[in-house]
């Protein structure tokens, strides 16, 4: 195998010896116990009341996962621990917030954007290129970590204290682990994922970034997605109170889910990827393969390459039957050789797409955005099925159909 996961720099590991060595002897260790999330929680937002108390079962089915399965090391159970009471946090102060501005849950989400597709198939760029239109209303990273505003508004530099926040989140993960940047860039100010509103729910997908936890992973597959993306409005309104435009959401994560997307966003305009899957299934596998490194002691590569296998196929299978029932109009197919070779031509049938007009000024800011956003700014990313334990000629025959319905093309 030719994959490697760079070990954390040496400071990291010698912190990390003398913290396992503690918690052996019970020195140290992080609770993750629901109790003391929800303790933790009250103290940091001083609030109380949930109202909405349906992440209780998906936070202990989670909870409960990643203890029994998900071989956390010490790190990886601090930064899981924050990212829970975060999560909590948000939700105490959306409530509270709802019940001071009312108008918050009036707000109109009209004919929202989302860019959707397999990892790993140029979603990333294409957001970050219509994120130059100022009438498109994207989420940057700082506000996807903190959804909901803290009760101070600025900082002392005169900036929102959750920018500060994210920034410090991002010199981390670029200590950690550069070579994650290479594969999928994490900036404070440059839009994210919708998964991260979902992170709020507890039913999300991004549990698969941090650990192995099949137990959590069999129930979220089965479990209605419907009230994660009813809340997951709720934050878009927000955001839209906060700052108003015209939703640009994105997430892999939105293919499987199309039929929940559209119950909850009836006019949503989604712009689709297309790649070939033998190639995103590699490039996934390796991003989640590096990023789990971050949380967990162990990386099985070839349990990863058959999880996300096993993802892509469902999520291509899911896609193809829920756009047979959702109308044909409110989707864009789009393939990535033609995003690779000529963006600015793929920017303006999205923008067609869209009924909107392409100002020259925009398409100014988006050429400056391609010159200073190289594919390689960050690195080069490496991978290979082969290293995950796949085969090509195996796993080929199931995406067949879906590369006839979107003429996507076979890649070397």
């Amino acid at each position: 195998m030719s994959f490697e996961i760079k070990p954390f720099p040496l400071p990291v590991r010698a912190v990390l010896a003398l913290w396992r060595a503690a918690a052996r002897v019970g020195i140290g260790r992080v609770s993750l116990a629901e109790e003391d999330l929800i303790r933790a929680a009250t103290r940091s937002s001083g609030l109380d009341d949930f109202i909405d108390e349906s992440f209780r079962e998906p936070m202990q089915r989670m909870i409960t996962s990643l203890e029994a399965e998900g071989e956390l090391h010490p790190l990886g159970r601090v930064t899981i621990r924050e990212s829970l009471v975060r999560a909590l946090v948000n939700r105490l102060r959306l409530e509270d917030l709802c019940i001071r501005h009312p108008e918050i849950e009036e707000t109109e989400v009209r004919e929202p954007v989302f860019v959707v597709g397999l990892q790993r198939t140029g979603t990333t760029k294409l957001q970050r290129l219509l994120t130059c239109e100022p009438g498109l209303r994207s989420m940057p990273a700082w506000e996807g970590l903190n959804p909901v505003p803290f009760p101070e508004r600025v900082d002392r530099r005169g900036r929102d204290p959750r920018i500060r926040l994210a920034e410090t989140a991002e010199k981390a993960l670029r200590y950690l682990s550069p070579d994650l940047f290479a594969i999928h860039p994490v900036e404070a100010e440059e839009p994210e994922e919708d998964i991260h509103l979902l992170d709020v729910t507890f039913v999300s997908p991004a549990i698969d970034a941090i650990a192995r936890a099949p137990s959590y992973q069999q129930w979220f597959c089965e479990v209605d997605q419907l009230p994660a993306y009813q809340y997951m409005k709720r934050l878009i309104q927000l955001l839209l109170w906060e700052r108003p435009g015209r939703w640009l959401g994105k997430t892999p994560h939105h293919l499987e889910y199309l039929d929940e997307l559209f119950s909850v966003f009836p006019d949503a305009k989604v712009v689709i990827t297309h790649r070939d899957p033998t190639r995103t299934v590699a490039s996934f596998c390796s991003m989640m393969a590096h990023s789990r490194a971050m949380f967990s002691d162990r990386v099985d590569l070839s349990e990863v390459g058959q999880q996300f296998r096993a993802k892509a196929i469902r999520a291509v299978e899911r896609s193809m039957a829920a756009r047979e029932r959702l109308p044909k109009e409110a989707f864009l197919d789009v393939l990535y050789q033609d995003v690779m070779a000529d963006p600015m031509k793929q920017i303006r049938r999205v923008y067609d797409f869209l009924g909107q007009d392409l100002a020259p000024e925009t398409q100014a800011s988006m050429n400056d955005w391609l010159a200073n956003n190289t594919q390689t700014k960050h690195g080069v990313h490496s991978y290979a099925l082969e290293d995950f334990g796949l085969d090509r000629d195996e796993i080929d025959p199931h995406f067949h159909a879906y590369r006839e319905r979107y003429g996507v093309p076979v890649e070397p």
